[in-house]
């Protein structure tokens, strides 16, 4: 896949190219109704692809494919309109999910970076978004946005005719923000190395980059294409690219020191010197903090002495791992143990002193 993404991309591209600047008249508006609508059957198709790949922690990637889809859906609305008031419509869909796409590609970004972060943010984006939905769905019914919108037919294509009104540089800005926000975060990330690679800091920062020159060739040249609805597509592929191999990553590790901890525990330390090495201080303290844990901490517990790994607990328990490690530390103090290993060992020799 990684080897043809670049040689699709380009040819998408070059098919793009020729479908919107070939032709004129009717036969240009509905190449270009025909290239909104297709992209827009991508959208929905990789929306399904996100549904099912990105299995734990997927809300921000479903709001950012669903974006997308809705964005590509405007587009192709606004082509094929016949009239101001369905023009109008359909720009209000495309800055619906022209608004809550950047929010959803920087808490991917976070999240995938290991950023830290408040958890009021999201909650304080979200309302930002719609308070910037709210001032670009406005033409129509206030000038705030656009002092003056009419509709005209050129050359067989459906088009508004804008003149802007006071709080139009505000979408700008908007973007702008968001866009310094993703390449402060990547940027920070690779000077901290909260990354597993460089690689994958690379690749984000190449979409974050696309989006941006692209966004900055639209201000300068006038073109009848929406140039962005096939960037928003590669940064979502990127983005769902990253979060894969960071999630695979994981896996991988936890793996391997789930079997470091195996053979830790099973090999280098025989059993009977175990059970000899817990003294009955240790044992009284183990027994009379079972009744102490909480729920979850037993829980837990029981996962321990059932051999699940760390990845299998916090999925079990929807937990991420700084939870799984709050919760281990009270674990730990009221049995009067450190770690897992020693958990499982005074556990092994409390029973093994009741069979005697």
């Amino acid at each position: 896949m990684k080897k043809y993404l670049p040689e699709s991309i380009s040819l998408l591209f070059i098919i793009i190219s020729l479908l919107t600047g070939c032709g004129d008249g009717a036969g240009k508006a509905e190449n270009l109704f025909s290239v909104y609508g297709f992209i827009a059957v991508i959208s929905l198709f990789l929306l399904i692809g996100c549904c099912c790949l990105v299995r734990r922690k997927r809300t921000w990637f479903i709001v950012l494919f669903s974006s997308v889809l809705v964005v590509n859906t405007g587009y192709a609305l606004l082509a094929a309109s016949s009239c101001l008031e369905t023009a109008l419509m359909a720009n209000r869909v495309a800055y619906l999910g022209s608004v809550f796409l950047p929010l959803s590609m920087l808490m991917i970004i976070l999240n995938v970076t290991n950023t830290r972060y408040p958890k009021i943010l999201p909650v304080i984006l979200f309302v930002l978004a719609a308070v910037m939905f709210c001032v670009a769905a406005s033409p129509g019914i206030s000038d705030i946005y656009y002092k003056e919108v009419s509709f005209l037919i050129k050359n067989g294509m459906a088009t508004l005719v804008k003149v802007y009104g006071p709080l139009h540089p505000l979408y700008l800005f908007y973007l702008l923000g968001y866009f310094s926000a993703m390449v402060a975060v990547v940027i920070r990330s690779s000077l901290r190395k909260a990354m597993d690679s460089a690689a994958h800091a690379l690749i984000l920062a190449i979409a974050v980059l696309v989006n941006i020159g692209v966004w900055f060739a639209e201000q300068l040249f006038q073109v009848d294409f929406e140039f962005l609805s096939m960037s928003y597509i590669i940064s979502e592929l990127f983005l769902l690219g990253v979060h894969l191999m960071a999630a695979e990553n994981e896996r991988l590790k936890a793996l391997v020191s789930e079997k470091e901890e195996y053979l830790h525990t099973t090999v280098h330390t025989p059993e009977v010197s175990k059970a000899n090495a817990v003294s009955a201080e240790a044992m009284e303290s183990f027994t009379g903090g079972l009744p102490t844990l909480t729920p979850t901490e037993h829980t837990i517990y029981e996962a321990y002495l059932q051999g699940k790994t760390t990845k299998e607990i916090m999925a079990d328990l929807n937990i991420k791992e700084n939870t799984l490690k709050f919760h281990n530390k009270n674990l730990y103090g009221k049995l009067g143990v450190s770690s897992r290993k020693q958990l499982l060992e005074v556990y092994k020799a409390v029973y093994a002193d009741k069979e005697h």
